[in-house]
């Protein structure tokens, strides 16, 4: 069934959101202030989800999609809008979520901080292996599916990936590696991991589902004839039938176990297995915001909660007395102790723990922060941790987050331990996706 819809606005995942009567119709691929024909394809209790037919009156804010594979490709949602279009529109996503979910008052919330140049901004790739007829294919998933699409080129990843996907998909070929078959759960080559660092160094991951890795020593040769200046070669074993991409156990086969990368003058190593922003340009946008929010002037204890291997806790100890991070995986503190000893940071300790039971401990211990910083993951904070951190009494809580839903539901439940949302600062770190992340500071009542 056709039907000509009236586009007002974009859905959470960048879908245009138009009506039909009272019924709310969701058009992937419409922009705002379009009229399109859609068919109707699935009818729900609250809402129907159309397929994009025609646009009859595009918008102002349409552009064509610089990737030949971005129709069928799920990795973007919105090239087919202006760059300046998606950074107001992702401000309008953590407006509409703090009016709507927090139902706070008086909160600046900042024009999103972009990019200069959006493009070849992501420094790690993780593309999962197939197969078409007897060739091996490597590349993002469609949209929507498992299907893999063959790629050779990714212009919002680094120039570094492109040259590591091309060598890996010629030496995979030519050693006849058996790509797995997820629904038989048969075979060897899951995934291809690239990471990039700084002065040239680059990562390759081969991620298999066994252990036994076939001719390892011949293609471990032959990539790196391929790749003369690969700093590190690495076989993460992923042996569990599910859709997690990286499982415990990483082998060296050739090189060191890390790479460097740098934000804002601070140098970190990362792993195979390291959570490491994706954008460190914009990373260090989104930390220098944090730091600014919490208007440290030298004399404060700050603490880290959720502080992974110690990114943001070594930007707040430029300022701050004393920081203390917090994270309950082991070897991200081992990694966040590492990366302080070689930036030279002497005012910031780490200690392996959840943030409940630690905090507690350290208040016991005469130990009080000036300032609490979170950076949870996309579920967010549960509400014994915020409890937690409003128990503590900190001058202000700085809440950085990936997801402005749930980060509406955490202020709310701030603002009922006494803890004012003062404002709210936008980061593009995905340009072309519907993500967003922001700093929030908050102050006691």
């Amino acid at each position: 069934m056709l039907q000509l819809i009236k586009i007002h606005g974009l859905g959470s995942s960048g879908e245009g959101v138009g009506k039909l009567g009272e019924l709310i119709i969701f058009v992937e691929g419409a922009l705002p202030d379009e009229e399109v024909v859609a068919e109707i394809v699935a009818v729900k209790k609250n809402y129907a989800v159309g397929r994009l037919v025609e646009i009859v009156k595009p918008s102002v804010e349409r552009v064509e999609p610089f990737c030949s594979l971005y129709k069928n490709c799920g990795g973007c949602q919105l090239q087919h809008m202006s760059y300046a279009a998606q950074l107001v529109w992702k401000r309008q996503q953590v407006v509409d979520a703090i009016e709507r979910i927090a139902k706070l008052d008086g909160v600046k919330i900042f024009d999103t901080l972009g990019m200069k140049n959006p493009l070849r901004y992501r420094n790690k790739m993780q593309f999962p292996v197939g197969k078409s007829k007897s060739e091996p294919i490597i590349g993002c998933y469609a949209r929507g599916s498992h299907n893999i699409i063959d790629t050779t080129s990714c212009q919002i990843q680094n120039a570094a990936n492109d040259k590591i996907l091309a060598a890996v998909r010629k030496v995979v070929a030519q050693f006849n590696l058996q790509p797995y078959d997820e629904d038989r759960h048969k075979g060897f080559l899951r995934h291809v991991m690239g990471r990039v660092g700084c002065d040239g160094e680059f990562m390759v991951v081969l991620v298999t589902a066994t252990k036994n890795f076939p001719n390892e020593k011949n293609f471990v040769r032959a990539l790196r004839r391929e790749l003369p200046e690969v700093t590190s070669i690495q076989q993460n074993v992923q042996t569990y039938h599910n859709n997690v991409i990286l499982g415990r156990d990483t082998k060296i086969l050739y090189g060191k176990p890390t790479i460097r990368d740098e934000i804002g003058g601070l140098k970190f190593n990362i792993s195979a297995r390291s959570f490491f922003q994706v954008n460190t340009a914009q990373a260090e946008v989104l930390y220098r915001t944090a730091l600014d929010f919490t208007e440290l002037r030298g004399h404060e204890t700050v603490i880290d909660a959720y502080c992974g291997t110690g990114t943001i806790s070594l930007f707040l100890a430029k300022r701050a007395r004393r920081v203390i991070g917090v994270e309950v995986v082991s070897s991200a503190i081992a990694d966040a102790k590492k990366n302080a000893r070689e930036n030279r940071v002497r005012n910031a300790e780490f200690i392996v723990g959840d943030a409940v039971k630690i905090l507690p401990r350290l208040a016991e211990a005469d130990t009080y922060a000036n300032v609490v910083v979170v950076d949870p993951p996309r579920a967010g904070c549960d509400k014994k941790v915020l409890e937690t951190f409003a128990a503590m009494r900190p001058e202000k809580i700085i809440y950085v987050s990936c997801n402005p839903a749930t980060l509406a539901r955490d202020l709310s439940t701030l603002a009922d331990f006494g803890y004012r949302t003062k404002k709210i600062q936008p980061v593009d770190m995905f340009p072309f996706t519907s993500h967003v992340e922001c700093v929030a500071a908050t102050i006691r009542n």
